[in-house]
């Protein structure tokens, strides 16, 4: 459950238009009614902070956020928002996200400006390194352009008294608190709250909430619109426009493609999930649970490896086809459970589970379909092999990954006072903690990290890793077209390489 916190206008008078109509919406809702219906469905007893003095905005949030047991997701009054977002935005696993929007700069790269090359224009710009803060003074939708966000996160944020080195973006609105970080954003407010005559009367609320999370050392993860709609209105101008290009905006295909893992392999990404989210709509439209899909999957494989057990060449091709096909409904389980939001400990257990069931079943069907073909029985030491060294890699992502999230405590970011008048002390902090980070072992994975960024690089880790998608293609291609023995031979050779890298790696992040 997320407790939901709905902002009023502040600081300044209430600029809500509650009564003011979604015209090109169906129903022809007020922006209030909408907003009210969205946050309903996630808190029926959302909280609701109405104030033009910004010092009793703060304090009152602080009160939401002390009392929360659970994530936090802030929004201002005035939004207009797909659902899909607000789902996008509230399932994040960060511990603080925020919505924002670059600031456009001509003739400067994305990639550039996330580099801190975003000269904007004349050349001799000196670099963000050696740029002094200052006041953001230029707005964008109207909010005042007084934040720095890298790649992944917020870097600093300013006020207008408190400047900021190169801002870049604006906190469009939604902001996302994990619960672990309900304590920090409680006395955060309040410290602001304390300070409240510093800011200026154009000072946003919800950047003034970033700017303390910030400066008080939470990591502030950033997302951007991206396919989805999002803007704050104030006049019904304002929201004519907003309705008609949110209408104009497919959000079911947004929806659809959020609902493919972004983090796949290259076989998965390629062979598959370019189709399997339309059998996924299509399913989910017509009511088939993802456990269903699931026991598809399950059937399909089982199919396969009954076809692999016969040892005929056509059969063999058949099973190929079909372990293939068990694949892609494996992964269309999933995608059903993220389209149509049915989610179950049940279906994570079958899934998981019957994952392993059907490979293993699989290599069981190769084995006596090569014993039946009269090649001998010596085939079992390499099936054996291929399970045994399969089951052990499972083992070993499973321990990690508990032990990882039960050990593991987030490396703290660097703090600066909330009065300092600028952000450099805090960026000199994080220049020192940046080269701390890049000595040693952290040094040599973060080289590894970044060289992700070259697309044959990115794939071939994603490769080599030998994912299923990867396992069952393997399994297609050469039962297909050699044998058991090839298809046995491959698993075991690339499943080593894959053991090898993995430990390697999860032994050097155990290190650092």
């Amino acid at each position: 459950m997320t407790r939901v916190v709905l902002l009023g206008s502040s600081p300044g008078p209430d600029t809500s238009p509650t009564g003011l109509r979604l015209a090109a919406l169906p129903g022809t809702p007020t922006v209030a009614e909408r907003l009210n219906s969205q946050l309903t469905s996630m808190d029926p007893r959302f909280a609701t902070i109405q104030s033009g003095d910004v010092a009793t905005a703060l304090r009152a949030l602080a009160d939401v956020a002390e009392s929360a047991t659970e994530n936090l997701f802030i929004i201002p009054e005035n939004s207009v928002v797909h659902d899909e977002l607000i789902y996008q935005i509230t399932k994040s696993k960060r511990g603080a996200l925020a919505l924002v929007a670059k600031e456009p700069r001509v003739g400067v790269t994305e990639e550039q400006e996330d580099n801190g090359q975003d000269d904007n224009g004349p050349e001799d710009r000196i670099p963000i390194d050696e740029a002094d803060p200052e006041i953001g003074l230029n707005r964008v939708e109207g909010l005042p352009v007084r934040v720095r966000v890298g790649k992944s996160r917020v870097v600093s944020v300013g006020t207008a008294n408190h400047a900021v080195t190169r801002p870049n973006a604006v906190i469009l609105g939604p902001l996302h608190i994990s619960a672990r970080n309900a304590p920090t954003l409680a006395a955060t407010c309040r410290e602001l709250a304390d300070m409240a005559d510093r800011f200026g009367a154009d000072d946003d609320l919800m950047q003034l909430v970033v700017f303390g999370l910030v400066r008080n050392g939470v990591s502030v993860g950033i997302r951007g619109r991206r396919d989805l709609f999002y803007r704050r209105v104030t006049t019904q101008e304002e929201i004519n426009e907003a309705g008609a290009e949110m209408a104009g905006m497919d959000e079911d295909r947004a929806r659809l493609n959020n609902a493919v893992k972004g983090a796949d392999g290259f076989f998965t990404t390629y062979f598959v999930s370019t189709y399997s989210r339309y059998i996924a709509r299509w399913a989910a439209r017509r009511g088939l649970t993802p456990n269903q899909v699931t026991l598809i999957s399950i059937t399909l494989g089982v199919a396969a490896a009954a076809c692999f057990a016969t040892g005929d060449r056509p059969w063999m091709v058949a099973g190929g086809a079909l372990i293939y096909f068990a694949f892609v409904f494996d992964c269309v389980d999933g995608q059903v459970a993220r389209y149509a939001r049915k989610f179950g400990v049940l279906g994570a257990w079958l899934d998981a589970t019957f994952d392993r069931f059907k490979e293993y079943v699989v290599f069981a069907g190769l084995a006596v379909g090569w014993v039946v073909s009269g090649n001998g029985d010596d085939i079992w030491i390499l099936a054996l092999a291929a399970l045994g060294l399969q089951s052990v890699r499972h083992l070993l992502d499973f321990s990690f990954g508990i032990s990882n999230r039960r050990s593991k405590t987030p490396n703290p970011l660097p703090t600066t006072p909330l009065d300092a008048p600028d952000d450099r002390e805090l960026r000199q902090a994080l220049t020192r903690r940046k080269a701390e980070r890049s000595q040693g072992l952290r040094g040599v994975l973060k080289m590894w990290t970044k060289a992700g960024k070259y697309r044959v690089v990115h794939w071939a880790r994603k490769m080599i890793v030998f994912p299923i998608g990867e396992r069952f293609a393997a399994i297609a291609i050469t039962a297909a077209l050699f044998d058991a023995r090839i298809t046995f031979i491959t698993l075991v050779i690339w499943g080593s390489v894959a053991a090898a890298y993995t430990l390697t790696g999860r032994l050097m992040r155990s290190l650092v």
